[in-house]
């Protein structure tokens, strides 16, 4: 089975392995984390929100910073499922906005 397509560094140095997906994706019923990103050059991406969920389905299909993330250039989503943990989400989450300040994070 193929990785992930990208790997998101963390401020503490942990890497996360997201699939990317253009916005507008049907997602299934899974707890996550996603990231709203835009292509700053082939094969480089910029987050502009970053976040988790207890469904990916039921967040990502009428996000309210969906928006915000568009008008900043976010073209698509990483997301991938992960654990049934909060905690955890949220440790991911947390690592990954330190790093890298999203927009519509703020």
């Amino acid at each position: 089975m193929a990785g992930p397509d990208i790997n998101w560094e963390g401020a503490s140095g942990s890497k996360y392995g997201y699939w990317i997906y253009k916005i507008g994706t049907t997602f299934k019923d899974a707890p996550g984390n996603y990231i709203y990103a835009k292509e700053t050059r082939p094969g480089y991406w910029s987050p502009v929100y970053i976040g988790q969920t207890s469904s990916l389905a039921n967040r990502l299909a009428d996000h309210e910073k969906e928006a915000c993330a568009t008008r900043n250039g976010a073209t698509h989503i990483h997301a991938h499922t992960g654990s049934d943990s909060e905690q955890v989400r949220r440790a991911e989450e947390r690592d990954l906005i330190d790093k890298w300040d999203p927009v519509c994070n703020k």
